[in-house]
């Protein structure tokens, strides 16, 4: 047997296995939460934990996914601006109609075709793509909106020469970016599975009990006991081994591995070989990994990592705050290892270290464009990449020449 048809036949059996698994979601079925009654939903955290709740609000992770609406989408649904023209000469058109918001294909000024944007997916921050539901499945529409151009776009991966509403979306995608979606039915069609969803059966964007575990134990014993101030039955991040709280970010944060088992299924603690086959990209050519999707990788890569003993993702991110953009504040947790008067701290002496510390980030994490998620605007010949943060934390000779040169001015 050939590596490929191995390969091909390793991805269907654990596509079975994986599937079988799934969220169902009986009729009659009445729990307070989609995943069950050891679950007790983000809501029941803000009574104890409002500040850091309210807080989570603002970030990617609660973002990440949303039910669709005018007051969540970024683009525009007022002409000129809601119009996107494909060189076969449809056009697609962003509505909103009393039925709701939709998508809407034109030939020749005649009506071809109309899906509603029933889910937004992503943080809004980089870019929102969207899911119409239509019997049992979920499609991606065929126009994202990229927000550095401020422009509807044609999907990653999608045709540019004619819209396609066909693409489906499985459940492994909804594994990142929910946490939880129902599911109807599994079944093989052939060599390709087929899923059947429970239209709004979803637990929308990465909340608490993503990270933190199921809850409801928790929020009976402490609603029952007040005067405990100690955590109880919650597995408590900071008590994991520092491997596990790496297999926690990586779940989501080291692209698209071949799935074991669900990825809803996995609570902290668990170790990622036993969700995905292992990723043999090996340190050496991190470098040539895609800025996006593989955070893991390119940060396990880097000499800060290597050479510590405990620096994890919580090392540098705080997951319950909105930090994008807050250079400083990352630049700060930089020197709780390389000090100004350290033999560790930037050998950049041109210019006082004060001005250095307070943005490592730009020269050694630099924003690179992606090879994987491009988007087409209208007009364009060639699909722009978004740019994302790398996490191989290195030198970056080109990124520091331009960062230098800015602060000179």
């Amino acid at each position: 047997m050939n590596k490929r048809l191995l390969y091909v036949s390793l991805l269907i059996i654990s596509c079975i296995i994986i599937f079988s698994q799934c969220i169902h979601k009986q009729p009659g079925e009445d729990n307070k939460d989609l995943r069950g009654e050891q679950f007790a939903g983000s809501a029941a955290c803000m009574g104890c934990h409002k500040r850091i709740y309210d807080s989570y609000l603002s970030t990617g992770h609660y973002k990440t996914s949303g039910p669709a609406s005018q007051a969540l989408i970024k683009g525009s649904f007022v002409n000129p601006h809601n119009v996107f023209s494909y060189g076969n000469g449809t056009k697609v058109v962003m509505e909103a109609r009393d039925s709701g918001l939709f998508q809407v294909a034109y030939g020749d000024s005649v009506l071809q075709e109309l899906h509603r944007f029933d889910i937004s997916v992503g943080s809004g921050r980089k870019a929102q793509t969207f899911l119409s539901w239509r019997n049992g499945k979920y499609f991606q529409l065929p126009l994202s909106y990229f927000i550095p151009a401020h422009s509807w776009a044609n999907s990653p991966g999608f045709p540019p020469s004619y819209p396609k509403f066909d693409r489906v979306i499985p459940s492994t995608c909804f594994g990142c970016h929910s946490s939880a979606v129902g599911i109807k039915s599994v079944s093989m069609e052939g060599l390709q599975l087929s899923e059947e969803f429970e239209k709004n059966q979803l637990v929308y964007g990465i909340d608490c009990e993503r990270c933190h575990g199921p809850a409801a134990e928790h929020v009976a014993f402490h609603t029952t006991h007040p005067q405990e101030k100690a955590a109880m039955h919650i597995t408590k991040i900071g008590g994991l081994k520092k491997q596990q709280q790496l297999d926690m970010c990586a779940l989501c944060h080291s692209g698209l591995g071949t799935p074991q088992k669900p990825a809803f299924e996995f609570k902290p603690g668990d170790a990622l070989s036993d969700y995905f086959f292992p990723d043999f990209t090996r340190p050496e050519r991190a470098a040539e990994v895609d800025v996006h999707g593989k955070q893991y990788q390119l940060f396990t890569a880097s000499k800060c990592f290597i050479k510590s003993d405990k620096m994890t993702c919580s090392s540098c991110h705080d997951p319950h705050n909105n930090e994008r953009n807050r250079l400083q504040a990352f630049s700060q947790r930089c020197m709780s290892c390389h000090q100004p008067e350290g033999p560790a701290f930037c050998k950049m002496t041109s210019l006082p270290a004060a001005v250095l510390s307070k943005n490592c980030i730009d020269c050694h994490m630099p924003a690179l464009p992606s090879r994987n998620i491009t988007m087409l605007t209208e007009g364009q010949t060639s699909p722009t990449p978004d740019s994302m943060r790398t996490h191989l934390i290195t030198v970056y000779r080109e990124e520091t020449k331009a960062f230098m040169a800015a602060l000179k001015k």
